[in-house]
């Protein structure tokens, strides 16, 4: 980490936004911790690291999809979930909310893996891609680096009751969240499904 630390951030944060299950929050937080802790990293560097490799893994990914990632899904994507249904309800909501998907799935350590690849898959246009792109790897990999090295000394301190009251939180709106997604997933399903009879989707 002393040595190759910049590196090993932009790496395994780039590698996940390209559609590798790599642990990139937990990459980042240790070296923002690593920072803060020993000072042979700078934290500026780790936050500019972790954006750049989120900004070019999510590009390499987008690309990819473009040119074989749909047909490629269509083969193998149910031995990861990615169902033909879920396929084409992915297709609909890129269609429609293609911007807030690229950036608020940028949160969503499951989604993040697959953003960039359904994004360039679906056809969402690359300036629009690249902006939300940009906007939400500043943010996200900013965050959790610049985050976690002002309210390092403090995460160490939640204890108690206090620890255990945002652990029970944290779990009730990973829940909320879940139930809710399970719900809107027919419905969303179904609109997906009237309109794929039409024969297209409106552009993205």
């Amino acid at each position: 980490m002393q040595h190759y630390g910049y590196g090993i951030v932009t790496i395994i944060v780039m590698m996940e936004s390209m559609g590798l299950p790599l642990p990139a929050e937990t990459c980042i937080i240790t070296a923002a911790l690593y920072s803060l802790k020993t000072h042979h990293l700078a934290i500026e560097g780790v936050t500019a690291a972790a954006i750049l490799g989120a900004v070019i893994g999510d590009n390499f990914g987008y690309l990819i999809g473009r040119h074989v990632g749909l047909p490629l899904l269509q083969k193998h994507g149910a031995k990861i979930g990615l169902t033909a249904d879920r396929l084409l309800l992915g297709e609909y909501l890129f269609h429609h909310h293609g911007d807030a998907i690229v950036f608020f799935g940028r949160f969503i350590s499951v989604a993040r893996v697959f953003v960039a690849l359904l994004a360039g898959a679906c056809q969402l246009r690359w300036p629009r891609f690249m902006l939300f792109n940009a906007l939400g790897g500043t943010c996200w990999a900013g965050g959790y680096a610049l985050g976690t090295y002002i309210l390092g000394n403090q995460i160490t301190k939640l204890s108690g009751k206090v620890g255990t009251a945002v652990g029970i939180i944290g779990a009730a709106c990973l829940v909320g969240c879940a139930i809710f997604l399970k719900k809107n997933e027919k419905k969303l399903m179904q609109r997906a499904l009237a309109e794929a009879k039409t024969g297209q989707f409106p552009p993205a």
